[in-house]
C-alpha cells in the first residue's frame, strides 16, 4: 500500500498563488532537499506521520471543501506524492502543487495546477533550481518568485524576459516577510509596469506566522 510521511493536514484560507482566498485543505508532505534562508515550514523537514495515500483522502473528505494544495517541505522528494497527485484529482477535487522547482515536474499529471518557486540568489539555493521545468509548462501553471531585496527583483526579471515566462503562465512575485517591504515591491512592479501579478502571504496577515493556519 503507497504511503507518504505526513507532517500535517488541516484547513485554511489559501493565502498566496491565483486561489488565494479560498477554503483550502493542506496537506504538508514531510522533508525537503533545500535549505532556503527564509524558509518558515522547517518544522516539516523532518518527523512526519506515516499515512497511506487513501487515509490521507479520507481525512480531506472530512473537510467538504473543493480545493487541496500539496506542499512542504518539498513534497515531490516523496516518489508516491504522483499518486497522491492522481487520487486527488480522480477524486474530484481542484488540487494544486507547491514546489521548490528543485525536482521534475514534467511528468505530473497534467490535471494538477503547478505552483513553482524559482529560487532567486537571495534564498542561498539558486544553483538547485531545474530550468529543464520551464520546458514543459501549461497556461494553468504559476512561477513564483520570492524576493529578499532589489538584488533578486532584478535578477528575477531577467529570468523572466530569459524565459518568457510571462507569455507562458502567470509570473508571481513575492516579498519575503521581515526582508522587503510588501510597499517596496509593489512600487517597483508598478513603476518597471511588470506583468506579474504581486502577492502577499495573506494567512500571514490573517494569524501571523505559525503552523496549522
Amino acid at each position: 500500500m503507497s504511503s507518504l510521511r505526513v507532517t500535517e493536514i488541516f484547513l485554511s484560507l489559501q493565502g498566496e498563488s491565483r486561489s488565494s482566498g479560498w477554503p483550502t485543505v493542506f496537506i504538508r508532505l514531510s522533508g525537503c532537499p533545500l535549505r532556503c534562508v527564509y524558509c518558515d515550514t522547517a518544522y516539516a523537514f523532518s518527523g512526519g506521520e506515516k499515512l497511506s495515500v487513501q487515509q490521507i483522502l479520507q481525512q480531506t473528505e472530512r473537510y467538504q471543501v473543493r480545493h487541496v494544495t500539496v506542499t512542504g517541505g518539498e513534497p515531490l522528494a516523496q516518489k508516491n506524492c504522483h499518486e497522491l497527485l492522481r487520487r486527488l484529482c480522480d477524486a474530484g477535487y481542484s488540487v494544486s502543487l507547491e514546489t521548490s522547482g528543485a525536482m521534475d515536474v514534467c511528468e505530473l499529471d497534467p490535471r494538477v495546477e503547478r505552483v513553482i518557486d524559482i529560487k532567486t540568489p537571495g534564498s542561498g539555493e539558486q544553483p538547485r533550481n531545474r530550468w529543464e521545468n520551464l520546458q514543459c509548462l501549461k497556461d494553468s501553471d504559476q512561477i513564483k518568485f520570492v524576493i529578499t531585496d532589489e538584488a533578486d527583483y532584478r535578477w528575477a526579471i531577467e529570468i523572466m524576459q530569459q524565459h518568457n515566462l510571462a507569455g507562458q503562465c502567470e509570473v508571481l512575485f513575492s516579498p519575503v516577510a521581515g526582508d522587503l517591504s510588501p510597499t517596496q515591491l509593489a512600487d517597483w512592479i508598478v513603476r518597471d509596469r511588470l506583468p506579474v501579478r504581486f502577492q502577499i502571504q495573506l494567512h500571514k496577515l490573517l494569524w501571523g506566522d505559525k503552523a496549522g493556519v
